[in-house]
């Protein structure tokens, strides 16, 4: 009775001190998340990579290198939280060796008694003896019964010392394979905290830098803000166009068709789940108005969202539309305009467009090939939402949006 105590009271703890999922989940997500800060922090450097191959230094440097400082401290985090998982299953497994190690040499003593007992009464007459001085036949059979289930015991006692045994040398094994993970751990720990200090490095050298230009990024704010009331101004005249269309030449507002209505409706139940506009890509410039990153005491505004991407890269509709208009900008490159009942996304910054006013596209449809700056090494797509004739903020929309 008291070895099945013993049993029962063993499986509760070893069932008790296993890991727990939520533990096992964390680990996976944290696995999860150190790849995706990796592959983000990889995509940084190969946009980096583009810049670097021109001497100008660029705002979007900065911001680029400021979000991969960002996703290093991330990653850096994510590994102390790993870090701790693992001392929890170390101090664990470290319990669960000195349960093991108490119960087999509980056992070996056990045994070693049943053994001397064995010895002792080792000889056949013995037994025989001990069955035939019963004082009856129930009697007789209980004895004979009892020699049975102690020669069963003393052989179930054996196999558990080898079960625990083994059981041990695998927590052991387990604990020294916990440890070198560890140690794999404060290794890349060390090495990331070391390439966040050059990147910092790398930031503060770029902000002095660009903060000596002072005269070149005023009159790059100027141009921007030329550039943007030139797109503004193309995109209300083509609205305008619209609403005079439908109205016969009188002043209104756009109506929407029943068709147009159901396509609003299901554009808006996608709100915050729309694709990017961009199959890769880091936004490096956000809705709305933002301090400047390098002078002080001077504001930016935006109407939509800039996201850097790959020399090349193409822009797509984020999702199915008609194209209200294709608009040439000399100088700053074509956009297009995509209505979705009500709302409209805008892909501007393109040097080439491969649909023209029209045409219904699908979601992910390529609409264009965003136009790079050779000067700064840049390629972006400038991307806008509007709704009626009012801008909105895209963050709000697209999907893993940051």
């Amino acid at each position: 009775m008291s070895h099945f105590f013993r049993l029962f009271a063993f499986g509760f703890v070893l069932a008790f001190c296993m890991p727990s999922g939520y533990a096992q989940k964390s680990r996976t997500a944290l696995e999860k998340e150190k790849s995706k800060i990796r592959k983000e922090i990889d995509y940084k450097n190969q946009l980096l990579k583009e810049t670097k191959k021109t001497k100008k230094k660029s705002l979007n440097q900065l911001v680029l290198v400021r979000k991969k400082i960002k996703n290093r401290e991330n990653l850096i985090s994510t590994l102390r939280s790993e870090m701790q998982l693992i001392d929890g299953e170390i101090d664990e497994t470290n319990n669960e060796i000195s349960r093991k190690e108490e119960e087999l040499n509980a056992l070996k003593d056990e045994y070693a008694k049943m053994i001397y007992h064995a010895y002792k009464t080792r000889s056949s007459y013995d037994k025989i003896m001990f069955v035939f001085a019963s004082e009856d036949f129930n009697q007789a059979y209980k004895r004979l019964k009892y020699l049975q289930q102690y020669s069963q015991f003393r052989q179930a006692q054996a196999k558990q010392i080898t079960l625990t045994k083994l059981q041990l040398d695998t927590q052991i094994t387990r604990l020294e394979d916990r440890k070198i993970e560890k140690e794999l751990l404060i290794k890349n720990t060390r090495q990331e905290k070391n390439t966040l200090s050059e990147d910092i490095g790398e930031k503060q050298k770029l902000f002095n830098e660009l903060n000596s230009k002072e005269k070149e990024l005023k009159d790059e704010i100027k141009n921007n803000e030329k550039e943007a009331r030139k797109l503004q101004k193309a995109i209300q005249r083509i609205i305008d166009e619209e609403i005079k269309k439908q109205n016969k030449g009188g002043k209104g507002k756009y109506v929407l068709t029943p068709e147009a209505k159901a396509l609003s409706s299901n554009f808006e139940n996608n709100k915050g789940k729309l694709p990017w506009p961009t199959s890769k890509g880091v936004v490096t410039a956000y809705y709305g108005e933002h301090w400047h990153p390098v002078l002080k005491g001077i504001k930016i505004y935006n109407n939509g969202v800039d996201i850097s991407t790959d020399a090349g890269g193409r822009a797509r509709a984020v999702f199915e539309g008609e194209v209200s208009g294709v608009i040439v900008l000399p100088g700053s490159g074509k956009a297009v305009m995509v209505r979705h009942g009500a709302y409209i996304s805008v892909y501007a910054n393109l040097v080439d467009v491969f649909v023209q006013k029209g045409d219904k596209l699908t979601t992910k449809q390529e609409i264009g090939k965003a136009k790079t700056d050779q000067q700064k090494g840049q390629t972006h797509v400038h991307f806008e939402l509007w709704k009626g004739q009012t801008t909105m903020n895209p963050s709000q929309w697209l999907y893993q949006f940051k």
